[in-house]
């Protein structure tokens, strides 16, 4: 890892009548409208996908660092990450963040160490521990399956 502070930079461009364009240097360019609650065409990413987007990728790739430097095996984890927008004292904000996990380990690996690890992701997710808001975990399942 890079010596912290870090930068990152994002630019964003529209006319009156066309979509928002967001681009980051070496990546495909990508479309975003406003989310069909907000009168969007729903067709689109919107900024409010791509904050639970943010929260559910950087959940996972925490716990893939976490789980490596642990030695810990895994098969496969899903994350789904559902936001609460909300207005409070007259500002709309995301009031309520629930990741919704899926760990999937093999036979030889231990649940309790399982959740142990996903609650250490939980709280080095960065881009969680950056809102201001309530962010719960919720642990799906842990399930065992046959080793290969």
């Amino acid at each position: 890892m890079q010596a912290m502070p870090h930068q990152y930079h994002v630019n964003a461009n529209a006319k009156p009548d066309d979509n928002l364009v967001v681009s980051v240097t070496n990546l495909p360019d990508l479309t975003m409208a406003a989310p069909q609650q907000f009168g969007g065409p729903g067709d689109k990413w919107s900024p409010e996908d791509m904050l639970m987007a943010s929260i559910s990728s950087c959940f996972i790739l925490s716990f893939k660092a976490i789980a490596r430097a642990s030695k810990f095996d895994w098969v496969s984890i899903e994350c789904h990450s559902q936001g609460t927008l909300d207005r409070v004292d007259g500002v709309t904000q995301f009031t309520k963040v629930v990741t919704d996990v899926t760990l999937m380990i093999p036979e030889t690996e231990n649940k309790q160490n399982a959740e142990k690890l996903l609650h250490k992701a939980d709280k080095s997710c960065l881009v969680a521990n950056s809102l201001h808001t309530e962010i719960e975990l919720k642990i799906n399942e842990i399930r065992s399956v046959p080793v290969n």
